[in-house]
């Protein structure tokens, strides 16, 4: 059996969002060694792990097994992870390895002390390697958890982050307080934000917005996941919601809650250099100068597309609080407050629309 006949045996979602690397070394035929670099430290020596070897047999095909146990590579990819400075080794080692095998955290603690087999460990290796070279874990993993959501993530979204499910908290307490019926969300990316209120809020109407093509289709690829009805819109901000656009002379939808986590990164700003934001798409990062433009944008055009007392409401620089409380303050919003996040930095503000 050569490589092609070899995958076919496995799913084409599996083996189809492999990286390349893998994919050449298990298409391959007869043996071959794979490099592993940083995992083994020895590029193509025989502790870094092998494509299982396809012997001609008589009916049968032969593939060497791994003698290494899952535990044992978990506690070497530890190492090598925090060797590289990763302050959450071990969940990063795991995850990679439950992403492989399949196992959840309960079967990976007691299924520890088994053997893996020799694909498998050559696909965990890439993968570790990957995380040393720095690229984000959920890219890597292909989804990332939000509030009660699994997301799927591609590198043409922004990772959701934990705190901004304060955003979402204060939200859906607007919602349930203030009978936020239609909800717009601006630069949706994934997702997460909208879907997560419509999870927690099925009785909204939900409308989303992206200008990127390739994002909006992961965000409407994960609203299909948990069967939620949101109005997805492409393009730049409220330019898909145009009267315009809507075929309708005259006609502009209006909202009780406008929410987003727009751009907000100055663009020299030197953590762009740093960690996982190094890869996540630029654009929706960066925000001019003081990285304030688009969030400045929002602020003047919502008033239009607020009902009187609608709320906007949008994340923000740990250092940006006071310049977009009195951007909003400039524009008439009343009620304006910051939140902190979970490091108690100034995270999001929101302002009521009196009229």
């Amino acid at each position: 059996m050569d490589g092609e006949g070899f995958l076919c045996l496995w799913p084409r979602s599996w083996w189809q969002n492999l990286d390349p690397t893998v994919s050449r070394c298990l298409l391959s035929e007869g043996s071959r060694e794979f490099p592993i670099g940083a995992f083994s430290g020895r590029e193509g020596s025989d502790s870094a792990g092998r494509c299982g070897r396809h012997r001609a047999g008589v009916g049968a095909t032969v593939v060497e097994e791994s003698k290494v146990q899952i535990r044992a590579l978990v506690n070497q990819a530890v190492v090598l992870l925090r060797e590289q400075g990763f302050e959450s080794a071990r969940l990063e080692a795991e995850l990679l390895m439950m992403h492989v095998t399949k196992f959840n955290k309960v079967q990976l603690l007691t299924h520890d002390l088994e053997e893996l087999p020799a694909l498998d460990e050559t696909v965990y290796k890439a993968l570790v390697d990957q995380r040393l070279q720095g690229t984000p874990i959920a890219y890597i993993l292909g989804e990332r958890d939000f509030w009660d959501l699994t997301l799927k993530v591609t590198p043409d979204t922004l990772i959701p982050r934990p705190d901004t499910e304060i955003l979402v908290e204060k939200a859906l307490t607007l919602i349930q307080c203030n009978h936020c019926r239609d909800v717009l969300d601006l630069g949706t990316g994934t997702g997460a934000i909208i879907l997560a209120l419509k999870h927690s809020a099925p009785e909204i109407r939900a409308t989303a917005v992206d200008l990127s093509p390739n994002a909006l289709a992961v965000a409407m690829e994960n609203a299909q996941r948990y069967h939620l009805d949101v109005d997805f819109r492409c393009g730049s901000w409220f330019t898909p919601l145009l009267p315009e656009r809507e075929g309708a002379k005259g006609f502009k939808p209006q909202f009780d809650l406008i929410v987003s986590n727009p751009p907000y990164i100055e663009e020299y700003d030197p953590h762009l250099q740093e960690g996982d934001v190094r890869f996540e798409p630029l654009s929706a990062l960066v925000s001019g100068h003081d990285g304030l433009k688009d969030i400045r944008l929002i602020v003047h055009e919502s008033r239009a597309f607020l009902r009187p007392n609608g709320y906007l409401m949008f994340e923000h620089g740990y250092n940006q609080g006071a310049a977009v409380r009195q951007l909003l303050e400039e524009v008439g919003f009343a009620q304006v407050e910051t939140l902190r996040d979970y490091g108690q930095n100034e995270r999001v503000t929101l302002g009521r629309a009196l009229s």
